[in-house]
């Protein structure tokens, strides 16, 4: 990476190879702060499946399941249509376009982001994911639930707005 400058954006220096990426699903348990997250090499149905099903696996059986997730495709396709169908336990909340902040793992990934990839060096797509690998332990180490700093009324104030500018528009 190149440092900022007055002026400059950062960025890479001209040998900067890509070597790959991966893609990360990750579930939160909003009691304990801990993240049960797994990459993948791709972010299609049937590797969101196969993470739906390790949640099952480590999600005792009496307790409901409440996923939240953006409105991406793949988790609308019909086979995770049909899966959660099946499973009553599960329960698929959407957050609104351009409101991933409602969404309390979003703030687990803007930490490993900060703290572990970005900025990152990484020989491999193997060499990322061990990386990742490393955060995730350590993260459920010495995890703790996320505390909301905002209240319901600010939280509402800014849905609010948000509506405003999406359903206000000439689109």
């Amino acid at each position: 990476m190149l440092p900022l400058g007055l002026g400059y954006v950062e960025g890479v220096t001209h040998d900067y190879r890509r070597h790959g990426t991966t893609t990360l699903f990750a579930a939160l348990d909003t009691a304990n702060g801990k993240v049960l997250a797994k990459c993948r090499p791709r972010h299609r149905h049937q590797e969101y499946l196969s993470f739906l099903r390790e949640i099952e696996k480590n999600v005792p059986k009496n307790l409901e399941v409440h996923i939240i997730v953006d409105n991406y495709a793949t988790h609308k396709h019909l086979r995770v249509k049909r899966w959660f169908a099946t499973r009553p336990r599960f329960h698929v909340h959407f957050t609104p376009t351009y409101a991933s902040w409602l969404n309390q793992v979003e703030m687990w990934f803007n930490r490993i982001t900060q703290q572990a990839i970005r900025r990152g060096t990484f020989s491999s797509v193997k060499d990322l994911v061990e990386k990742i690998d490393h955060y995730v332990q350590n993260s459920n180490r010495r995890a703790q639930p996320f505390v909301w700093t905002a209240t319901a009324d600010s939280i509402f104030a800014k849905v609010e707005r948000l509506c405003e500018r999406i359903y206000g528009t000439a689109h």
